[in-house]
C-alpha cells in the first residue's frame, strides 16, 4: 500500500482505530473489548477495534468471530502463519479506518481506561505514548522491572532518545504520523523514533501496568536486553543517515503532491 492510498484509507464513519496484535490470548479478548468500550463510550466518538490474529494455537480465532457476531465495531483479520508482534500491529495499523490510531497489547496489562487520557495528549503531540516507569513499581518483580530500565536506558543512549518506557507498545497518534514509516520486524519498539523521525512530536503520559492474569507472556529478559540490538542499531544507522531538507521557495504551476 503507497503512502498516498494509506491515507485514504479513511472513512467518516470512524473517528479511532484501536488496533490490538493478539497471539493465544482467549481468555483475555472477551473482557478486553468490554473495557474498551466501557472506555470509549462516553466520549460519544466513533471507534472500531481491530484485531490481528497472529495465526493463535488457541481459541483466540472462533472467540473472535463470536464477539463480532454480536459487537458491529470489531474488526478481525487472521494471519495465515504466526509472523511476530510487529507484522500483527503494522497490519492492523493499515487496515485502520479511524484518524486516529491507538495501539496495545491484548493482555490486558495495558488498562483501557487510561484510553481517555491518551487521545486527551494529541492536544500537545502527535504522537502520545505510555509509560509504565510509576506503575511497575508496585506490580512487576525485581527482574522485569531491571531489564526493562537496563533495555531503555541503552536504547536511548544508542538512539538519542528520552523516552522513558520504549518497550510500551500503548500508544496512540494520528495517522498522518505513519503515512511514510518504513515499518521491519522489530519495529514496534522504536515507532516513538520512527515518527519523530518524519518530523512529528512526541509525549508521554503515565498508565497503569497490571500483572497478567491468563494466557502467557510473549517477552522476556532477552527479548528485552539482546533480541533487538541488532533492531537498535539500524535504527541508529537510519536517524544519522536519512535525508533531511526544506524548501525555502517555489516558483511555477503546483506539483502533485
Amino acid at each position: 500500500m503507497s503512502a498516498a492510498e494509506f491515507r485514504m484509507n479513511v472513512t467518516n464513519m470512524v473517528e479511532i482505530s484501536v488496533v490490538l496484535p493478539c497471539h493465544n490470548e482467549q481468555d483475555n479478548l472477551q473482557p478486553l473489548v468490554a473495557a474498551i468500550g466501557a472506555a470509549l463510550n462516553p466520549l460519544g466518538r466513533p471507534f472500531e477495534i481491530l484485531v490481528t490474529d497472529d495465526a493463535s494455537s488457541d481459541g483466540s480465532w472462533a472467540l473472535l468471530q463470536k464477539i463480532a457476531a454480536t459487537e458491529p465495531r470489531l474488526r478481525a483479520q487472521r494471519f495465515t502463519r504466526q509472523s511476530g508482534q510487529s507484522a500483527a500491529l503494522w497490519a492492523g495499523m493499515k487496515a485502520a479506518q479511524g484518524d486516529i490510531i491507538v495501539t496495545l497489547d491484548a493482555d490486558l496489562q495495558n488498562d483501557p481506561a487510561d484510553l481517555p487520557n491518551l487521545l486527551a495528549g494529541l492536544q500537545r503531540a502527535d504522537c502520545v505514548c505510555g509509560s509504565r516507569v510509576a506503575a511497575r513499581r508496585h506490580g512487576d518483580n525485581f527482574i522485569r522491572i531491571a531489564s526493562s530500565k537496563i533495555a531503555n536506558w541503552v536504547r536511548n543512549q544508542l538512539s538519542g532518545e528520552t523516552i522513558s518506557d520504549a518497550g510500551c507498545c500503548y500508544r496512540a497518534f494520528k495517522r498522518e504520523c505513519i503515512a511514510d514509516v518504513k515499518f521491519f520486524n522489530g519495529a514496534h519498539r522504536f515507532l516513538p523514533t520512527l515518527i519523530k523521525m518524519e518530523g512529528f512530536t512526541v509525549a508521554e503520559v503515565a498508565i497503569r501496568h497490571h500483572p497478567r492474569t491468563a494466557g502467557e507472556a510473549h517477552y522476556g529478559v532477552w527479548n528485552r536486553l539482546f533480541k533487538s540490538f541488532g533492531d537498535l542499531l539500524a535504527v541508529r544507522w537510519m536517524k544519522k543517515r536519512m535525508i533531511r531538507y526544506q524548501i525555502a521557495e517555489r516558483v511555477g504551476p503546483p506539483g502533485a503532491e
